[in-house]
């Protein structure tokens, strides 16, 4: 489809509501408003109007606001018509500017794929848009919108900018091959390239911190039947999500639950008790249940205190820690301590965290909950942060390692010609984050997500 066809899209939910609003953006815009409301809006001011159809009745009447381009959202002329948030009406309005030629629907994410085509805003506002909206928690949406206000770009950009001038002074150093080694040697360069890195590390920290706000952590709680997974499930949610008896193999699909830590988005899982099953359904519920072990952030290998002593994961079930997958944190959670009589709290046993809780009271809880905040390395505390995506985290990695790779071209064979190309990987890999260098294929895929209409 072409950029330069005029669109149209319903700017809020669908269904009935007490305002709907349609918005138009293109070269047809113009031609929009004077078929429809029969005259061209003062820019910027809202003009209280009839909304009319081919034959000049009125299908709503409503506010019109007119914003030319290049002083728009998008960029382009932008017509938005408000009227009546009932579907009936809003689905006549839209038939009727859909039978002027040059006018079509707009693709999901069209309004602000076209506003970043025009530099209204970077990709990383862009997306940032989308992410406001899906916001879960205050605290993310707060840096939603310190991202949409560039706050994330400005920080690339300065790195950016870095990266530009050093490049200066190291291709200078190329470019005069008998003061090559002087220019390496001096320090100067180690310098601003040290520089450089501690400032991607501040950046890549608060990032990490922003994709916990928009991603969150996966969590699934596994381990023997009867362990009380689900009164842990129904602990951290704080209501009644899953059956709890003293039955053996109750739980055998898998449960989820959402809910925030401190402003911190936790996904729960609770699965099916693991043993070897005779049951049809059970079986595939333990199916399952290693399925999503295996795409965890973390696992809570839940224990039954009053079954075993034992503290050590390997010892407690060496088969259950000898499938997990490598590197997969574990946190040993030996419940029932109401029973045991055990200490409340946590500890560690061989390079694995140890939680003492009740699920059935409570008790102890609130130390679980703290621990995977720590785990994660989440700051309650961080102000002014910004949401961040995979896809930042993974450019930045990016841009870190060409650095490092950098830094040991220069301290180890002073080659500039080599240390020039990292930081030029290192600069390409930055600018993907807002856009600068990006393929039209992921440019595809971060608009289709959004909603229509924006």
């Amino acid at each position: 489809m072409s950029h330069n066809d005029t669109i149209v899209a319903q700017a809020t939910p669908p269904g009935r509501g007490g305002v709907g609003i349609l918005r138009i953006s293109g070269l047809k815009a113009r031609d929009v408003a004077q078929e429809v409301l029969g005259k061209l809006p003062k820019p910027r001011y809202a003009d209280y109007l009839p909304f009319k159809d081919v034959d000049g009745s009125a299908l709503d009447q409503g506010i019109a606001l007119w914003f030319p381009g290049p002083n728009s959202f998008t960029g382009e002329d932008v017509l938005e018509l408000q009227g009546h948030g009932g579907p009936v009406i809003l689905d006549l309005l839209l038939k009727r500017i859909l039978t002027l030629p040059g006018v079509r629907i707009a693709r999901p994410g069209e309004f602000s794929e076209r506003a970043f085509l025009n530099d209204k805003l970077d990709l990383a506002q862009a997306e940032a848009i989308a992410d406001l909206i899906d916001a879960s928690s205050e605290q993310a949406a707060r840096s939603a919108l310190n991202s949409l206000q560039g706050a994330f770009s400005a920080r690339v950009n300065h790195l950016v900018e870095a990266l530009t001038h050093l490049r200066i002074y190291v291709e200078a150093a190329i470019d005069f091959p008998d003061e090559e080694i002087d220019f390496l040697s001096d320090g100067k360069i180690e310098a601003q390239l040290n520089g450089v890195i501690a400032d991607l590390d501040a950046v890549r920290t608060e990032a990490r911190q922003g994709s916990l706000l928009r991603e969150g952590m996966k969590v699934v709680i596994a381990g023997r039947p009867n362990a009380g997974k689900s009164s842990l499930l129904n602990a951290l949610a704080g209501r009644e999500a899953a059956i709890v008896t003293d039955i053996a193999g109750t739980t055998r699909d898998v449960l989820r639950e959402h809910i925030h830590i401190d402003g911190m988005p936790l996904h729960i899982i609770d699965t099916a008790g693991l043993r070897d099953a005779n049951d049809e359904v059970e079986r595939i519920g333990i199916e399952r249940a290693w399925q999503e072990i295996e795409q965890a952030d973390r696992v809570l290998f839940m224990v039954d205190g009053t079954t075993t002593d034992a503290v050590d994961p390997a010892d407690i079930w060496p088969d259950f820690i000898a499938r997990l997958p490598k590197n997969l944190p574990i946190t040993v959670v030996r419940n029932k301590a109401d029973i045991t009589g055990e200490p409340l709290g946590i500890s560690e046993v061989n390079g694995h965290s140890l939680v003492r809780l009740s699920a059935r009271t409570g008790e102890g809880v609130d130390v679980l909950r703290n621990h995977l905040k720590q785990s994660m390395g989440f700051d309650t505390n961080m102000e002014g942060g910004f949401l961040a995506r995979r896809r930042h985290l993974q450019a930045l990695a990016e841009a870190a390692d060409h650095l490092e790779q950098g830094k040991a071209q220069l301290l180890g064979a002073w080659a500039g010609e080599l240390l020039a190309e990292e930081l030029r990987l290192a600069q390409q890999s930055l600018s993907e984050i807002t856009g600068e260098f990006t393929s039209d294929d992921l440019l595809g895929r971060i608009f289709s997500s959004f909603c229509i209409g924006k």
